[in-house]
């Protein structure tokens, strides 16, 4: 894979990646392993994943000091304990509280730092080089950084008990803007958040609403596969949302979480807006508000009561299937059958995604 890639300046958007020779459609293009990571508190569904190597297991073993991290085997637990030993320290001070995901990944980066100073994560770009943007976020993203800051500072008292034990020239708010921008959520085989990490080179990958690689990962190994034929000179690029949104919801999120507005062809030419939204604008909203409850009732583990409602809305909808917000509850309560082991409803529900999402066609293939 070397000499597939090179970085570049890409025009209007700053440092990025471009194709060094032509890139066939389906080649897997690079791997890279992260910076650091962690796994997610919570995930919708499933058994909970190894802290070492994200497979799900029933039987994981519990931290015996901590209590929090989980592992498959004794192998598994050793082979983590490099990066766990002082973060372990911290999870039991405050036993049994638990910090965000993005609290003890900055944790993480902070005692890597402190460990191996010069450390990079990839040839093209390391930690120092990622963009923060903070200056850019609006007050109420600048706010909650704020109090996640606090939170850290709380959290690494027994191993930081002072700004002066930090690495040389760590900025706090900084680097949590930066993971704003730059971390990846990691997905399992199913497609599930099981973690989130910090792949430094591949944050040089810029966005497209109608990208031509897609992001696969096996474990904590990322892998970066064409969707497209690429040829030589070509940018390189990937999607940072759910692209099945209306161009008005991917250009607040691009701004919002990016801070940068999309210019792509699919966002210039509001390409399938009105049939994302087709059956009505009232109707379209008021499933809109009813998947917010949905989502609710899923994070706090009431399944049964999820799917039940899943089913009201779906059967009681008319809404075609291509609008976005029909095409999530149909997703939705897909992934609670596969949680409840309801093999065949799952299938059935499946099944009437298929047809809208090949008519969704970002890649441009169809």
């Amino acid at each position: 894979m070397a000499g597939t890639f090179e970085k570049f300046l890409s025009p209007g958007k700053g440092n990025g990646l471009r194709a060094a020779r032509h890139i066939a459609v389906g080649e897997l293009v690079t791997c890279a392993e992260p910076f650091v990571y962690t796994t997610c508190r919570r995930s919708f569904r499933g058994d909970p994943v190894c802290d070492h190597c994200l497979r799900r297991s029933e039987k994981l073993q519990r931290c015996s000091q901590c209590k929090f991290a989980r592992y498959c085997n004794s192998q598994c637990q050793k082979n983590a304990w490099k990066g766990h030993k002082r973060e372990c320290l911290c999870l039991k001070n405050i036993f049994p509280n638990v910090p965000t995901d993005s609290v003890r990944l900055v944790a993480r980066i902070i005692f890597k730092l402190l460990e191996q100073p010069d450390c990079t994560s990839g040839e093209l770009y390391s930690i120092n080089d990622l963009q923060s943007h903070y200056k850019d976020l609006n007050v109420d993203m600048k706010q909650g950084l704020g109090h996640l800051a606090a939170t850290l500072e709380q959290y690494l008292k027994k191993e930081i008990p002072d700004s002066s034990k930090l690495p040389p020239g760590f900025q706090t708010l900084d680097c949590f803007s930066k993971l704003t921008c730059n971390s990846f959520t990691i997905g399992d085989g199913e497609m599930q958040d099981v973690a989130v990490g910090l792949y430094p080179s591949m944050s040089l990958l810029n966005h497209s609403c109608g990208p031509n690689c897609v992001i696969v990962f096996e474990g904590t190994r990322l892998n970066l596969h064409t969707v497209k034929e690429i040829p030589k000179g070509e940018e390189l690029t990937i999607s940072y949302m759910d692209v099945k949104m209306p161009s008005h919801m991917r250009q607040m999120q691009c701004q919002r979480q990016y801070c940068f507005t999309c210019d792509c062809h699919r966002c210039m030419s509001k390409d399938k807006d009105e049939d994302m939204l087709a059956g009505g604008e009232q109707a379209s909203r008021e499933m809109e508000q009813s998947l917010s409850t949905l989502e609710e009732l899923r994070s706090h583990g009431d399944l049964n009561e999820a799917l039940d409602l899943c089913k009201k809305l779906i059967n009681s909808s008319q809404l075609p299937s291509k609008n976005i917000h029909q095409l999530k509850a149909l997703d939705c309560a897909m992934d609670i059958c596969i949680q409840l082991k309801m093999w065949e409803e799952a299938l059935h529900y499946g099944l009437q995604t298929l047809e809208p999402y090949s008519w969704v066609d970002i890649h441009g293939r169809q």
